[in-house]
């Protein structure tokens, strides 16, 4: 009995050692394309939160390992060059990652503002409005702009803030307070500005006694400033203001103005008068939206930044399909992955079988993310499981291309 006792004891010790496995990793300093030593990386692993799990610092050729308690669960590789965050997905069964970082500046050029868009509706005595902002850091070298003010804004006189958020390509949304100024209505995010395209958003309501005048008060120069509202409200033009109409596809009773190539000082500003909401939020909108629309949840409801599906889709579908702006997926646009029952749908891509396995092991980073916070059912997930697994089979199988 002791001895098939140690045997049971051997064999559960030898289970854990199995899952205790390694992770190893490269950070490239890409402002310079050379390894970037002595950046902290830190394991953090996903689950009902995110627990940091180990920490070392990238060696001299920028090299890491970190030690992986469970290689079955999702974990994220946090790097933190000159103080901002870089982040790369371990999905389960990752045995490295490679994660690339970028020098700090205060400034840096060839930051395009390509989109400004407010979204207003009323509903009896009060206005909510949604103000988004899509940033494009082209730089070159790619450098990361970083501020106390990494983007300024005005918003109408009487606005409460009620949450804001930013999020980088590709990246999930983070809760994130603008700062008010010492100038009345002025605020400002304080949030790095990461090669590729950064969208900023924040919710606000103000008492509305039927009608409105608003000066945007444009700080930058912006491919496209939009306003969207319910047809049912009245949108006048100011003396002087270029906006042009546009039918929204996906909500015809929506109301869409459009001033492009806008420059700081442009008149831009307009009257609106009436009542009435949006499609989505006639439709229900937000599950845990609280009365008149607004997210009663703590801190906007906008939960951990990986955690939280991304609700800048529902107000800039339109504006990407109005004006066919070609930007990056997790930008102002993301769709929602399609059902999988039928089979897994292939990602489309130019740069060869390695970028297409790439693609397969990040939804199936996903798929177990939504699986692990119960956010789709054991029949979903198994068919969508089954369909990636044979997806993911047929990619292993191809030979390189030639």
């Amino acid at each position: 009995m002791k001895t098939l006792l140690n045997v049971f004891v051997c064999l559960c010790l030898l289970g854990s050692l199995a899952l205790a496995e390694d992770l190893t990793g490269t950070v490239t300093n890409a402002t310079i394309n050379k390894p970037s030593a002595g950046d902290d990386v830190i394991l953090i692993k996903l689950g009902q939160g995110m627990e940091e799990a180990s920490r070392v610092k990238s060696d001299a050729k920028g090299g890491f390992t970190l030690k992986l308690d469970d290689a079955n669960a999702p974990h994220l590789v946090r790097v933190v060059h000159q103080g901002v965050t870089y982040h790369r997905m371990a999905p389960p069964g990752s045995t490295s990652v490679e994660v690339e970082v970028y020098d700090v500046a205060q400034k840096v050029k060839d930051l395009t503002f390509t989109a400004d868009v407010l979204r207003f509706q009323a509903q009896g005595n009060e206005l909510q409005g949604v103000r988004l902002f899509a940033v494009d850091n082209k730089s070159s070298p790619p450098r990361t702009q970083m501020t106390e003010k990494s983007l300024e804004f005005y918003l109408p006189d009487g606005a409460s803030v009620d949450s804001g958020e930013a999020q980088t390509a590709g990246g999930q949304p983070l809760n994130l307070a603008p700062v008010p100024q010492d100038e009345k209505n002025r605020y400002a995010f304080t949030f790095p500005l990461r090669p590729g395209e950064t969208t900023f958003q924040v919710t606000f309501h103000m008492a509305y006694p039927g009608e409105l005048s608003v000066d945007p008060k444009l700080l930058y120069p912006a491919q496209h400033f939009v306003v969207m509202l319910p047809k049912t409200i009245q949108f006048a033009a100011a003396q002087g203001a270029a906006y042009k109409s546009m039918q929204n596809p996906r909500d015809p009773n929506a109301n869409v103005q459009v001033a492009s190539n806008t420059q700081i000082g442009d008149p831009l500003g307009f009257k609106i008068s009436g009542t009435g909401m949006l499609a989505d939020a006639e439709a229900g909108g937000d599950a845990d939206a609280g009365p008149q629309g607004r997210d009663s949840r703590p801190g906007g409801g906008l939960g951990p930044p990986i955690d939280t599906p991304r609700p800048l889709q529902k107000y800039t579908v339109p504006i990407l399909v109005l004006f066919g702006l070609a930007l990056t997926a997790g930008a102002i646009i993301t769709a929602r992955r399609p059902a999988l029952a039928g089979g897994a749908p292939v990602p489309k891509s130019n740069a060869g079988p390695s970028a297409l396995l790439d693609a397969l092991k990040e939804e199936l980073f996903q798929l177990e993310m939504e699986h692990k916070q119960g956010s789709i059912s054991q029949e979903e997930y198994a068919k969508a499981k089954t369909a990636l697994d044979q997806t993911l089979e047929r990619a292993l199988k191809r030979k390189p291309m030639a």
